[in-house]
């Protein structure tokens, strides 16, 4: 696959924080229009990756590329964020105190501030982008309801909704499924498995079900570079990846 086809590529990167090599020589390319499960034990790099790629951290060596041509190295988190990658934290970060659907009218406004965003009368199109992604996020019925009064789950998928509304052409998502019901779990594949139809999506999550159930690319970091790649039944049969991780 040539840089071009990609929307991420990141190739010989490494990173150290007071002598502690986080990343060592990381290569991974993702293509456009993929979705991708990143697994991993704790400290093997998982978040540091996120970090480089968000312009949170910068590498001391190695190619970060966007899209094809965006050097992500030489830009910070905020210009980062107006390219189009958008990141979910474990955590959700909603306004517990307004409405759903204006959750999405703060997103879809972006850097206008808050007072203007929320008195600011919707154009058809922002009303149709916002009733798409209620649909997406499977919250239609909660839309006048307050953020507060959703499940830990519908919290998660409100705040990808936040991210779509931003409209990102890659999204970075950081164990969704900590915290949810199995239900919940399930229809958060589903989720992602139907965004990943029109955005390209790294998922880096734990519940080996959930990676099964979203059917994707497997990577599995270990000591900050790429153990093992492929399916996840390949990955799952990997002597070492059982050693590091699975095995415990």
């Amino acid at each position: 696959m040539s840089k071009v086809d990609t929307i991420l590529y990141l190739d010989g990167v490494s990173v150290s924080f007071d002598g502690f090599r986080a990343i060592n020589n990381l290569s991974l390319v993702l293509a456009k229009g993929e979705m991708r499960a990143i697994i991993g034990p704790n400290g093997a790099g998982k978040t540091t990756m996120m970090d480089i790629i968000t312009g949170k951290t910068r590498p001391d060596t190695g190619e970060v590329f966007f899209n094809g041509t965006i050097d992500l190295t030489q830009h910070d988190e905020a210009d980062i964020a107006m390219m189009g990658i958008g990141r979910k934290f474990q955590k959700p970060t909603v306004f517990e105190s307004h409405t759903v659907e204006d959750n999405l009218v703060l997103a879809l406004a972006g850097p206008r501030s808050i007072f203007p965003a929320l008195f600011h009368k919707k154009t058809r199109p922002e009303g149709e982008r916002i009733d798409e992604i209620l649909a997406t996020i499977r919250l239609e019925k909660r839309r006048h309801d307050h953020a507060a009064n959703l499940s830990h789950g519908q919290k998660q998928w409100l705040e990808i909704g936040m991210l779509l509304a931003q409209d990102p052409k890659l999204l970075l998502v950081d164990e969704p499924v900590a915290g949810m019901t199995d239900a919940e779990t399930e229809e958060t594949a589903r989720l992602l498995r139907d965004i990943s139809k029109t955005h390209s999506v790294v998922v880096v999550e734990h519940d080996m079900h959930f990676v099964r159930e979203l059917d994707v690319r497997v990577t599995c970091l270990h000591e900050g570079s790429v153990l093992s790649e492929g399916t996840l039944d390949h990955v799952s049969a990997d002597q070492r990846v059982i050693e590091v991780y699975l095995g415990r």
